[in-house]
């Protein structure tokens, strides 16, 4: 069983217990890539616009412009960039005329700047550009990519129909496993992207729909087959829509990030999809936002921006070191919702060294203040806690309440040094209706999130569950649910999270699960909407 909040000396304990396994993907060997994924991909700005020139002018400006230095290591090649015919001998052949001096060149020159490379293939007969697919050439490919010195795929899924007898959820199970495997017998790992989630996340405004299960069942077998994965829509791609859309779009991938938190662990980071840098039609607000809430969540950071034109206040917030530092934080947690109430989102994470990240959007088109206390946190107010702004890089002193002024669209990331141990805190809501529970008197409902205290719940490591409105009460499960006294010898009152995004009550006679309607508890199905929760970050993981 995975547990999310590991210590970071277990973390490097498991680190050197795998270093040996050969085995590829990211339960079995973190090593492959230990934190997020950080560089360049040309697809969201330039689509197939591509070439070589592209590849080594980008490569000399994140180097001039200190991204590499910052931790953009990588270079990924995304669809276009290949023939349109595999050759006689089955093999993928570069574009001649966009490639003159060929993959493998590119690639020995990008390594010679002190970069990574990655390239694009999918897992369907094409490419959702029309070029040839892997479908029935995974070890041929697999091969191929390696003898040109790459080490990162991301592999699509186009053009997949199901096979027979299967579904389409367990015909990409299959696809993708064979992959795992093939590059499992890769000399030299491979960073493994994979996009089939994205194909069952639901539509492109919100990641809601009738039956979210598939969704969840590929979230869980995508850690065991690679190191990342993309689960909703692609960012908006440059100049194809309104100029508000592309925030939108920003919001619509974030929104789907903060349902999959469950899933992520060290070597496994939920993609969200690319940092859109230089859209002209994003403020710099916005621009800095999805940077921070990105590394808030412990996300690839991907730029996909002419980087050769980026600005100089651009540059200064991607190249942010405190900030980078949360996004390559070792415990690799996703940052989770404390409250949401239509106007200001609040997150908060464990860090490796007894530290603890507080971040707050404001989804405002305008300039607001709000107040955070210190119990949103995980907090006590028996303390005095040095906190840091991690934009402007001052500290200060808080003991009770954190005070901010925010722009339309800004987002604040602060970080609390050296606390003492923090209860998870936050927001338990139902991932398909996104109703949150509320305390209510003795018992419970499922409402729509408004950020009181009463929708803001502690879990203790013993698993009692107790909202901030009324923490001497916990949830227990008996026939139905009540809220009662908190007593950790009262097993009705012990709740397990499990990664399927259960949270179940296993003094009940049939194991049963936290239910969105009345009774509120009844007996665990099989990935049903209605028994999935997100809970806070830190939560003990079955």
């Amino acid at each position: 069983m995975a547990i999310i909040n590991h210590s970071l000396a277990f973390f490097l304990a498991f680190l050197v217990t795998t270093a040996l396994r050969l085995v590829h993907g990211s339960i079995t060997n973190p090593l492959v890539s230990p934190t997020p994924p950080m560089g360049f991909n040309n697809w969201a700005r330039f689509q197939c616009g591509l070439n070589e020139s592209l590849f080594t002018t980008t490569a000399d400006a994140m180097v001039s412009k200190g991204l590499l230095a910052a931790g953009y290591n990588r270079l990924n090649l995304d669809d276009c960039w290949m023939q349109t015919s595999r050759s006689d001998q089955g093999l993928l052949q570069w574009n001649t005329t966009l490639f003159p001096q060929g993959i493998p060149w590119l690639v020995n020159y990008v390594k010679s700047k002190g970069f990574h490379f990655g390239i694009y293939e999918d897992a369907g007969n094409k490419t959702c550009g029309g070029y040839p697919g892997s479908l029935g050439y995974e070890a041929t490919d697999a091969q191929t990519f390696s003898s040109w010195g790459i080490n990162y795929l991301k592999l699509d899924g186009c053009n997949v129909d199901p096979y027979k007898g299967k579904t389409l959820q367990q015909t990409y199970q299959v696809i993708y496993g064979r992959w795992h495997d093939v590059l499992s017998n890769l000399s030299k790992p491979m960073v493994f992207s994979e996009s089939a989630p994205a194909y069952f996340s639901g539509d492109s405004d919100f990641p809601k729909q009738n039956n979210e299960s598939d969704w969840y069942r590929v979230m869980a077998w995508a850690p065991l087959y690679g190191e990342l994965a993309r689960h909703s829509n692609d960012i908006d791609v440059f100049g194809l829509y309104e100029p508000t859309e592309y925030w939108k779009s920003i919001m619509n991938n974030y929104a789907h990030n903060v349902l999959l938190a469950r899933y992520q662990q060290p070597g496994f980071y939920n993609d969200p999809d690319f940092i859109i840098a230089d859209w002209p039609w994003l403020t710099l607000e916005e621009k800095k936002s999805q940077f921070a809430l990105w590394s808030a969540f412990s996300a690839p950071l991907i730029i996909s921006a002419n980087v050769q034109d980026l600005s100089p206040k651009e540059i200064t917030y991607l190249t942010n070191k405190d900030i980078i530092a949360i996004d390559q934080d070792p415990l690799a947690l996703q940052a989770t919702l404390v409250s949401q109430d239509g106007n200001w989102d609040v997150l908060t994470k464990n860090l490796a060294g007894g530290d603890r990240l507080l971040t707050v959007l404001n989804r405002s088109n305008k300039t607001a203040s709000t107040s955070i206390n210190v119990e949103r946190v995980g907090l006590t107010r028996d303390g005095k806690y040095t906190v840091k702004d991690l934009w402007t890089g001052s500290n200060q002193t808080v003991t009770t309440v954190i005070a901010i002024e925010l722009p339309g669209h800004a987002t604040a990331m602060y970080r609390f040094f050296k606390v003492p141990t923090a209860t998870p805190t936050g927001m338990i809501f139902n991932s398909a209706t996104r109703k949150c529970m509320t305390h209510i008197a003795a018992s419970i409902l499922f409402q729509d999130c408004a950020g009181t205290d009463s929708q803001v719940w502690g879990v203790s490591s013993q698993g009692l569950i107790s909202p901030l409105s009324a923490p001497s009460l916990c949830l227990k499960a008996d026939g139905g649910v009540s809220m009662v006294g908190c007593n950790p010898e009262d097993k009705k009152q012990l709740w397990a999270y499990y990664k399927s995004g259960n949270l179940v009550n296993h003094a009940t006679k049939a194991k049963k699960c936290l239910y969105n309607t009345y009774p509120f508890v009844v007996v665990c199905g099989d990935e049903l909407d209605s028994q999935v929760y997100s809970l806070p970050s830190g939560t003990m993981l079955h």
